[in-house]
């Protein structure tokens, strides 16, 4: 079961994803061993992964997402052969069923037959398509996205975190090597191995590994994330939210969506619909009280279509495996 120290600890990896578990357990007043012992069960349990991302960009691509109308019969033989793709960042299963949502990682000036998405209607599974690129994420650098399971921390605790507001990245971003290889795979497989087991793994010292980590975070390179499951939490309604915003009001609207505790995610996209927001939810009731109070209470929206998700099948860096977040298999 999941209890109030679990909450806070959550709550701290937002925060501070590679935070000691010394500091996490003076922060929430119990021993380092019980803050220990509490994250690897929740990461066993595969209700939580910290993890390592490098933005795409330092590869040239750029995010899309993709609504892929679909057969019901044929949708999940489909969702899940692109959920396992490298350059798939997030899939689920939505609308009863006859569409999939899904991020895929593809370079800007790519011709646009080269696509994988465009390659999908030629699937007889495929009735319709449409795909808009993920122009700006809102939120603001080192701050928390889904924050509505509780867990809240005090002024003081939050204090004993940081010493202020997270630096944005100094950019630009700093280019990979081949030596990276194993450092960010590492990181990718669990964002708070240590220095000594990084070492181990590159053949560096600690100290390189140290100044390495430094440079990658500091110019934007490399980040860290939490993947949740939500439904681990008691919160089993995750709907996706297509609004349309007056492009005058797009960044005020689009950073007071992202702050609602409700918003895992909200970005300004092209097309139709000029900003996406994915809310996670208790159950209907839940999301209703949301749509009427704090969306409706949001100056700029001045339309939105909603798409209710069936099954998650993946994000960020994790996959779901019966119930469970899972690292991607190599490849």
């Amino acid at each position: 079961m999941i209890d109030d120290v679990d909450m806070k600890i959550l709550r701290i990896l937002q925060r501070s994803p590679r935070a000691p578990f010394r500091l996490i357990g003076e922060v929430i007043g119990v021993s380092e061993q019980t803050a220990a012992r509490r994250c690897q069960a929740l990461r066993r349990s595969g209700a939580m992964r910290v993890v390592g991302l490098v933005d795409p960009a330092v590869h040239g691509e750029a995010q899309w997402v993709a609504r892929i109308r679909c057969r019901p019969d044929r949708a999940v033989p489909l969702a899940d052969a692109l959920a396992r793709r490298p350059d798939i960042a997030y899939a689920s299963i939505a609308s009863g069923g006859s569409e999939i949502i899904c991020v895929v990682r593809s370079p800007l000036h790519a011709p646009r037959e080269d696509m994988l998405l465009q390659q999908l209607p030629r699937s007889a599974a495929v009735l319709d398509l449409s795909i808009d690129l993920l122009i700006h994420p809102f939120g603001s650098p080192g701050t928390a996205g889904w924050t509505g399971f509780g867990g809240h921390l005090t002024p003081e605790q939050g204090e004993r975190l940081t010493t202020g507001p997270a630096p944005a990245p100094a950019g630009p971003l700093l280019p990979l090597t081949t030596q990276d290889g194993p450092l960010l795979d590492a990181l990718a497989e669990d964002g708070r191995t240590s220095h000594t087991r990084l070492a181990e793994v590159t053949g560096w010292s600690k100290g390189r590994v140290a100044r390495r980590l430094e440079s990658l975070e500091a110019s934007g390179t490399l980040s860290y994330d939490i993947d949740l499951l939500p439904e681990h939490l008691g919160f089993h309604l995750n709907a996706t939210l297509w609004m349309r915003v007056a492009p005058a009001a797009l960044a005020r609207t689009g950073q007071e969506i992202a702050g609602h505790e409700e918003v895992a995610f909200a970005a300004a996209t092209s097309g139709d619909h000029n900003l996406l927001a994915i809310v996670i939810c208790r159950d209907a009731e839940d999301f209703y009280r949301y749509l009427t109070t704090r969306l409706a209470a949001t100056p700029g929206v001045d339309a939105y279509g909603v798409s209710i998700r069936v099954r998650r099948l993946k994000q960020a860096a994790s996959l779901i495996s019966h119930g469970r977040l899972v690292p991607p298999s190599p490849g």
